[in-house]
């Protein structure tokens, strides 16, 4: 289901155990804020009817570290340890049953903007494709998928059966001709999942 009136939600994935890190990244503070608030602030300002922040690891910790706007709320997912894919069904299974279509945001890649969110939206909702995933290039000039991804509730069956720590990339590979590739300006937004990457956001 596609078009304006479609109702749409995030799918924040905070719940993983930061294992490279060590500790809980979505906490470390960067720019006076924790990691995971920058995220949830740029689903805050974008054009979404729903937002749903799914968290596992350390949950009450970092439910009680962050603020969530009030179309937002969180879900523990008991499960998590099973990866990504795990995470992303528990979200989409807690979307209201007249969302019908999900982004999908890493609640470890801060830079993500409001804007971004709404340009995959807006491709979405103008589109025929039931997949929207944004296509950076990186210094090499090679194409670079990444997200925040859109999924239509059509493809929800789909992502529930996968499993594993790939999110829906896998889903992807198995059906290209579900997905549309945005080409985006700029580079592709980084990961926050070890010190090395830390250090980097933060300037160290």
């Amino acid at each position: 289901m596609t078009g304006a009136a479609t109702r749409v939600a995030a799918i924040v994935l905070a719940a993983g155990s930061s294992r490279r890190m060590g500790e809980p990244k979505q906490l470390l503070p960067l720019a006076g804020r924790p990691l995971l608030q920058h995220v949830l602030d740029a689903a805050a300002g974008a054009t979404l009817d729903e937002i749903i922040l799914v968290l596992g690891h350390e949950a009450e910790a970092i439910g009680a570290a962050v603020t969530l706007p009030p179309h937002g709320r969180s879900v523990v997912h008991p499960h998590h340890a099973e990866g990504q894919s795990s995470s992303l069904a528990a979200g989409l299974a807690a979307a209201g049953p007249d969302v019908g279509a999900a982004v999908v945001l890493l609640g470890d890649q801060p830079e993500v903007g409001s804007a971004v969110i709404d340009t995959v939206i807006r491709a979405f909702r103008t589109g025929t494709a039931p997949i929207v995933r944004p296509l950076w290039a990186d210094a090499d000039g090679r194409p670079q998928p990444g997200h925040p991804v859109v999924l239509a509730r059509t493809v929800w069956p789909a992502v529930a059966a996968l499993t594993g720590d790939q999110g829906a990339r896998e889903l992807f590979i198995r059906h290209p001709e579900w997905v549309c590739e945005l080409p985006m300006p700029g580079a592709p937004f980084a990961d926050i999942d070890d010190r090395v990457a830390y250090g980097r956001a933060t300037g160290g």
